[in-house]
């Protein structure tokens, strides 16, 4: 992966992780991206080095859901570590 693509990656995994989880999180758009990236290099990691698959042609639609997956947990983990600094 390159880092722009990551970058672009990151963007659209933390966009639609932010979708995904009902209700408003307390985060802005920087750390959306940083989680999304983050979701990202996760998924890349579980697809390619853990469950050892090859490259596709197409959109691998299964390495995206495992980063938004991966990106949904690592939202939920940072809105509840700062809901309680909030109150």
């Amino acid at each position: 992966m390159s880092i722009i693509g990551t970058i672009v990656a990151g963007i659209i995994v933390g966009i639609l992780a932010r979708l995904v989880i009902p209700g408003k999180q307390a985060m802005g758009w920087l750390i959306t991206v940083v989680i999304g990236i983050i979701g990202a290099l996760i998924g890349y990691w579980v697809w390619y080095g853990l469950l050892d698959k090859g490259d596709t042609d197409n959109i691998n639609w299964i390495q995206l859901f495992i980063s938004v997956a991966a990106a949904v947990v690592l939202t939920l983990i940072y809105t509840s570590m700062t809901r309680d600094k909030v109150r």
